[in-house]
């Protein structure tokens, strides 16, 4: 049946169709207007079953309707060049830092004597951040996560993610966070309901009395807590993050395994990266292959599961736990080839890579009254200019670059 047919048959997808093509005529980028060009070319196809089970549904609410427009287009129109980089990676994930300060004083984030902190006025807004945030769920991004510094130390956390929220609406799907859960227990169910629907907790040590050697400070049992209230609050899985240093915690991998038996947490072991200040050795690396051949000594069943295309972390369980770990493997054998992250630090940079030292100020340009499109131009620039790969483990060690506290875990 012809474009037009269908379109008299169902007055639901012409209206559909109808603002589709008109939102996307209002867009200046190429892709858009491809989008608009093809929809009036009447060569779009629309399966039968879809219609006759549109009709048979019973009536949507807004919010579904709302979500099935968004999937639609999400599923016809092109990934936004802006986002693409010349190694043909999309960039759906933007990790964005709110704050240089932090409650906790890990050895591997922060070096002993602190780190010089930018001027509050350096620090974006909370308006700056949604702004940006908007400008790259409108360009593809799918999911943001909020880091820091600790985030939740930020005074107007709540309202920022509610705000954040308001962008379900426009295609994000997920709204993420990374916390070393101190402050975040009391915040949790507030940043729940307002859409943050993914947990990573950082956590190095079962050990209380290690963790304060680990941080420099008290809180090993909040976080415990904090873990517990996310699963009960429906968080699944939450994610833990644990870095791995030979000679500190390193023993403690099988006993995180068996943390997973009776709980549904991922526990992700990451290799020990070097940065700025915290005094990185080769020798206090442990490949993920060690860790692997450790585990399997005691659980012989340890397998690997299936690992999504951007995942970071290779992901393995052992049958009948609850939960599951994971390997981040920076160091031993990257995954630069399937990236989709980009990040932006807490005064305004964007990074689009972890281990570059190539930054570019979105804050300034905002501050100089730059409109979205010349900071379209910007970021594509940037993005355009990812290498394929970082430097490799003997070439980071001597590159310049900032702490990682400075950076956004």
């Amino acid at each position: 049946m012809s474009a037009p047919g269908l379109l008299a048959r169902s007055p639901t997808l012409a209206s559909f169709l109808s603002r589709a093509t008109t939102s996307a005529a209002h867009h200046s980028r190429p892709w858009s207007r491809a989008l608009v060009a093809h929809t009036n070319s009447h060569h779009r196809h629309f399966s039968m079953p879809a219609l006759a089970q549109e009709e048979v549904l019973p009536t949507p609410t807004a919010k579904s309707r709302a979500q099935a427009r968004i999937a639609a287009i999400d599923e016809k129109r092109p990934f936004s060049p802006v986002l693409t980089d010349n190694f043909s990676r999309q960039h759906t994930y933007l990790r964005i830092s709110l704050t240089e300060k932090c409650n906790l004083r890990c050895t591997y984030c922060m070096p002993a004597e602190g780190v010089e902190l930018s001027p509050k006025d350096n620090i974006l807004t909370t308006p700056e951040i949604i702004r940006l945030a908007r400008l790259f769920v409108s360009e593809g991004v799918t999911k943001i996560r909020l880091t820091g510094g600790e985030p939740t130390v930020r005074k107007d956390i709540n309202d920022l993610v509610a705000q954040l929220g308001e962008l379900q609406s426009m295609g994000l799907k997920t709204i993420a966070m990374t916390s070393n859960g101190i402050a975040l227990k009391r915040k949790l169910p507030t940043l729940v309901a307002s859409g943050m629907n993914l947990l990573n907790l950082s956590l190095d040590t079962l050990d209380r009395f290690k963790f304060e050697l680990m941080t420099r400070r008290k809180g090993f049992e909040r976080v415990m807590e904090t873990i517990d209230d996310a699963l009960a609050l429906g968080m699944s899985p939450v994610k833990v993050n644990c870095v791995v240093m030979r000679g500190t915690n390193d023993k403690e991998v099988l006993d995180f395994v068996e943390f997973t038996r009776n709980k549904k947490v991922d526990i992700r072991f990451i290799e020990y990266m070097p940065f700025g200040g915290n005094k990185w050795k080769e020798n206090k690396l442990v490949p993920y292959q060690e860790l692997i051949e450790n585990i399997r000594a005691i659980h012989p069943t340890f397998k690997k599961l299936t690992d999504d295309p951007n995942d970071t972390s290779k992901a393995y369980h052992v049958p009948g736990f609850a939960g599951q770990v994971g390997f981040i493997t920076s160091m031993s054998d990257h995954f630069c080839g399937t990236c989709n992250r980009l990040r932006i630090t807490a005064d305004g940079n964007l990074k689009v890579c972890l281990f570059g030292n190539t930054e570019v100020s979105l804050r300034d340009m905002m501050r100089e009254g730059k409109t979205d499109e010349e900071l379209r131009q910007v970021i594509e620039m940037a993005v355009k200019n990812k290498k394929k790969q970082h430097a490799g483990m003997s070439n980071l060690v001597n590159m310049k670059n900032r702490p990682m506290i400075l950076i956004g875990g």
